[in-house]
């Protein structure tokens, strides 16, 4: 098991309720990373499941969750033949902060009818560039559990020279070497910056609302993220991100919408 199945854990209490811990490893100044909350929240919904993959996962975002002991509660709302759904809420002394709707089904290793190509090839990897270490003092550990090779013009906003446009691309792994599964792609489709950043703006950006789906089961190795905005607009911005794994295949994709951070 690997630090991030182990971080990620649900504990079945009963048909309706799982046991979690949530990891102050995965703090991005303070607040969790919304990624491995989703991670956390789908063990246990897929445990529950008669189906292995979490095709579809729609999530309000209620309030920020602290690090230690949660609970995930789960309500059936379907069972089928080829697909269940499942309304997953975590919920921490008493509150709830996340709520979920998931559509579980079990997903073959066909190849596509049909795939668009990447919106933008990234140049090679080794062209690619990481992040500056962060200062232990802004509590940034999310950093330490993932590894973002960074398209250089999408990170000039670094050094005062954001491209103006709502953009992030990177190759994604995990620090801990695993191949990516549903789980790491739950991770993966919230792990850049804010595409803001990329238009000028800095800041903390909560997520308000964060919808993905997992359109195909990863190949092993590094993945690479593109993101997006569409509009920045009266404190509100969007983002969308769409994940590739080595083959170049389509496996993820995702829209949230997120408050404006203050820099």
């Amino acid at each position: 098991m690997t630090k991030f199945d182990e971080a990620t854990r649900a504990i079945r209490v009963d048909e309706t309720t799982y046991d979690v811990c949530l990891d102050d490893g995965y703090s991005i100044g303070g607040p969790l990373n919304g990624g491995y909350l989703l991670a956390v929240i789908l063990r246990a919904a897929v445990d529950a499941s008669p189906h292995e993959h979490p095709v579809s996962t729609s999530a309000q975002f209620l309030r920020v969750p602290k690090p230690g002991p949660a609970r995930v509660h789960l309500e059936q709302l379907k069972a089928g033949r080829t697909a269940a759904m499942t309304r997953a809420t975590l919920v921490q002394d008493g509150t709830s902060y996340i709520d979920t709707l998931i559509t579980t089904a079990t997903l073959t290793a066909a190849e596509p009818d049909y795939t668009d190509a990447p919106p933008v090839p990234l140049p090679p990897e080794e062209e690619c560039l990481a992040l500056p270490a962060p200062k232990p003092e802004n509590n940034m550990t999310f950093n330490a559990q993932i590894d973002l090779r960074f398209d250089p013009p999408t990170i000039g906003w670094l050094t005062g020279e954001p491209t103006g446009r709502p953009e992030s691309r990177a190759y994604f792994r995990m620090a801990e070497p695993q191949d990516p599964d549903p789980y790491v792609l739950a991770l993966a489709v919230d792990a850049l910056p804010p595409v803001v950043f990329s238009a000028g703006a800095r800041g903390w950006a909560p997520t308000v609302e964060l919808t993905w789906y997992l359109r195909a089961l990863p190949a092993p190795g590094p993945l690479a993220l593109y993101g997006s905005g569409r509009l920045i607009s009266d404190g509100w911005f969007d983002e969308e991100v769409e994940v590739r794994d080595s083959t170049g295949r389509l496996v993820a994709q995702s829209r949230q919408l997120a408050r404006l951070g203050r820099g």
